[in-house]
């Protein structure tokens, strides 16, 4: 009925009587530009080339050259929530994002939730005659909502974007991602020994997307949002990158400041007479470190700097590629960092990120014997987080926490047929959520009063793209509240407070009830006279800091920043809604996709068993039955050597294996696993809940063992549950070399059940009773 209220032709009686008419092509407003979003991950202020980085970025300086540099751009000091700014021009609390995915709470500005309308510049886009491409990194679909159950109203297709390749979640492995084609998910393409990598996998992807769109339609301008995993943790890099750069931190990170800050003056990045920002409390002097220290923490460095060159060699390619298209000149290039950089390698950096999401401490010693292959298959690791303050370079502090380290970050622009100047520096205040309309307003459309139906709310981002031409233009965005884990900031007028909150301490009202300003806790900087934020003026301006503080509860008001929320890893265990009804067993069936980690059972700190009903063939069968989880920390029920094996993976530390007494008999089994906890998790330091587990065939138990600690919190951001194999990468070394290690039997299901009760299958055990009959 909808066509024919459209139709604008004639029906008669027959066709000679009638007369056709097809509906115009929507096409985008004449001259439109392609657009490019490149989103790199906890990049630093002070880390890219062109921002007097110590890592070689030719790619990306050659973008600076031709664009501009903008040094007061903002995000919110964390990655989903800053991405959501950016695709939506709203604030990330106003987007149900206050925190990444896996640390929502059932709060409006925490829920993870984005609401529809809100709508995604995708969404804009693509109703206005562009292609739509999402590469890599997602991290905006509700931690539950990840699996092929969905919903997928939140997934890439699900928001505008008509073609997706890359990973749903936080961040991956780059030999062995976790990888989504559109709607499902797709095992990589080659292996790590065929050389294999995520960043040269979705930039081939990139090149794939637009040259088909391009071929077809020339004159269709595309809307490619390419996010590399780069360059989160894991640090991971073939070999030769990282070599490349031996020697080339061996000053440390002291000295490495000291570098950086005198580059970014000397090329105009920051103002003349900036100062450092004051010694970090949290980082230790490089001096006082030991040799063996200042030795693995500098090759730690050189993996981060040849894993970031490797990206920007990748964003090269996508650049030659347009290049090649005649198209470079006519794409709006916005090139961005989520946050400053990271510190979850924690002060003496890790072989394996998940160990700072467990409360895990590590040696020197263990982190020693993996130097020689950090950046290749092995391991997850991170640097400590000296590197992470230098990279921030020259402000305090970094990601997760909103002084400038963790809010100031790098963006660039290029637009060589939109904008005049080139090589140019701005210095207008900026935040993410003024990409957004600052897009529509360069295409030259308005942002929709509805999208698919739904009214959207306001944009509450203002457009930049008035700098492109006028690089002393005053700054129109003038006021901007900042919130992470309790964190706080509001920047207004050239001002900026800050109130520290240490990650992870709960927040009480006792906390905000004190009155004295000296006891508030709030910083004060005056931007205009200090970039860096290294002069704390509250003590000299009390009228001032009680202006902005108020001017902050009320932005909090505004945007659904209530209620604050200091706990930081705890808030991966908070209770949120599961794909299905809460329920005591759940049951997984081989042959299907892996079920990612939010989506999964919980099974850490609590009683539970694992049942699988089998077919062994006369010859005997080895494989996976069930894994969850991945070198980084997990469980795997699996048959070797013909005998029932249960291994726990204790955060990549340790491996506490039990093995069946007996082999496996031919023929119809069901075979078990309960684990029986017996003690008490203590999660604050790293350990989980000790158990017993009991290995089962039939009524039979076949083997016992001690598991004495427990992963206490997640297997990790990257982790997933799968039957049949282990579908990511191994989370045991005893199949490592035979991955995925399927299972070589018939599995019909395999049964976790969580009621702390032990497990009967009501089919089989009603067999077993007709049997006795």
């Amino acid at each position: 009925m909808a066509n024919e209220r459209h139709f604008q032709g004639r029906i008669g009686r027959t066709y000679d009587e009638s007369e056709p008419w097809w509906p115009e092509q929507t096409r985008a407003p004449e001259d439109a530009p392609n657009v490019l979003m490149v989103v790199l991950d906890d990049v630093g202020f002070g880390q890219l080339g062109c921002y007097g980085g110590l890592v070689d970025t030719p790619n990306i300086d050659r973008l600076a050259d031709n664009g501009l540099q903008y040094n007061n751009f903002h995000t919110t000091a964390l990655c989903s929530p800053t991405r959501s700014c950016l695709m939506t021009g709203r604030n990330h609390h106003s987007n149900a994002m206050a925190g990444i995915s896996e640390v929502s709470t059932g709060f409006p500005g925490y829920n993870g939730h984005i609401p529809h309308e809100n709508g995604f510049v995708s969404e804009t886009l693509v109703e206005e005659g562009y292609s739509t491409h999402a590469l890599g990194k997602w991290h905006l679909t509700p931690a539950e909502s990840g699996s092929a159950a969905g919903p997928y109203d939140q997934w890439p297709l699900g928001r505008g974007f008509e073609r997706f390749y890359g990973f749903l979640g936080g961040d991956t492995d780059q030999y062995t991602p976790n990888l989504v084609y559109d709607n499902h998910q797709v095992d990589p393409p080659s292996t790590p020994d065929e050389g294999y990598h995520l960043t040269e996998d979705i930039a081939d992807r990139a090149i794939e997307f637009i040259g088909d769109a391009k071929q077809v339609d020339p004159d269709k301008p595309f809307f490619t949002y390419f996010c590399p995993g780069a360059c989160h943790a894991p640090h991971q890099v073939p070999r030769e990158w990282a070599d490349k750069y031996e020697g080339e931190f061996d000053m440390g990170w002291d000295e490495a400041r000291e570098r950086i800050l005198e580059r970014q003056i000397e090329m105009g990045v920051v103002p003349e007479g900036t100062d450092l920002s004051p010694h970090n409390p949290d980082v230790d002097e490089w001096d006082s470190l030991s040799d063996d220290e200042q030795r693995l923490y500098a090759r730690m460095m050189e993996v981060f700097a040849g894993f970031l060159e490797h990206t920007d060699a990748q964003i090269g390619r996508v650049l030659d590629y347009l290049e090649e298209l005649g198209e470079l000149d006519d794409t709006l290039v916005v090139l961005v960092s989520d946050n400053g950089a990271s510190p979850e390698g924690g002060p003496t950096g890790s072989v394996d990120e998940n160990r700072f999401f467990n409360n895990v401490p590590e040696s020197l010693e263990d982190n020693l014997e993996a130097m020689d292959e950090l950046g290749g298959p092995k391991y997850f690791n991170h640097y400590p987080w000296g590197w992470t303050w230098a990279g921030n370079t020259p402000f305090q502090r970094w990601k997760r926490e909103t002084h400038r380290g963790g809010a100031s970050d790098p963006m660039v622009v290029s637009w060589p047929n939109g904008i005049e100047a080139s090589g140019e520096i701005r210095d207008q205040f900026v935040h993410a959520i003024d990409v957004m309309p600052t897009i529509l307003e360069a295409i030259g459309i308005e942002p929709p009063d509805e999208i698919k139906g739904v009214s959207q709310s306001p944009i509450e981002g203002t457009s930049f793209a008035f700098t492109f031409d006028e690089p002393d233009a005053p700054e129109r965005h003038t006021t901007q509240y900042f919130e992470m884990f309790a964190y706080r900031a509001i920047y207004h007028d050239g001002w900026r407070a800050v109130h520290p909150w240490p990650l992870g301490d709960p927040i009480t009202a006792e906390d905000l009830s004190a009155t004295s300003l000296a006891e508030s806790g709030w910083e004060l900087y005056n931007l205009d006279e200090d970039f860096s934020e290294a002069h704390d003026v509250a003590s000299e301006h009390p009228e001032k800091v009680l202006e902005l503080v108020q001017l902050w509860w009320t932005e909090a008001g505004k945007h659904d920043v209530l209620p604050l929320d200091g706990r930081g890893v705890e808030r991966f265990a908070e209770a949120r809604p599961e794909p299905g009804k809460p329920r005591d067993q759940y049951v997984y069936y081989p042959g299907g996709q892996y079920v990612p980690e939010n989506a999964a059972v919980k099974v850490l700190n609590r009683n539970h068993s694992l049942t699988a009903d089998l077919q062994i063939p006369d010859d005997g069968a080895e494989g996976v039955l069930l894994a969850h989880g991945s070198r980084s920390g997990g469980y795997s029920l699996y048959v070797d050597d013909d005998r029932l094996c249960y291994v726990h993976n204790y955060v990549g530390v340790e491996e506490y294996e039990v093995v069946a007494d007996e082999p496996l008999p031919a023929g119809e089994i069901q075979v078990r696993m309960e684990f029986e906890t017996t003690g008490q998790a203590n999660p604050g330091e790293g350990e989980g809940a000790p158990g017993l587990v009991r290995l089962y065939y039939g009524d039979e138990q076949v083997g016992e063992g001690e598991i004495p600690v427990t992963i206490p919190i997640t297997t990790g951001l990257t982790a997933g549950l799968s039957c049949g194999r282990d579908a990511l990468n191994a989370v045991t070394d005893q199949y490592r070399d035979r991955m995925p290690f399927a299972f070589t039997g018939d599995i019909a299901r395999v049964t976790v059940d969580v009621s702390g009760e032990p497990f009967v299958h009501a089919d089989k055990e009603m067999d077993r009773i007709m049997a006795r009959e």
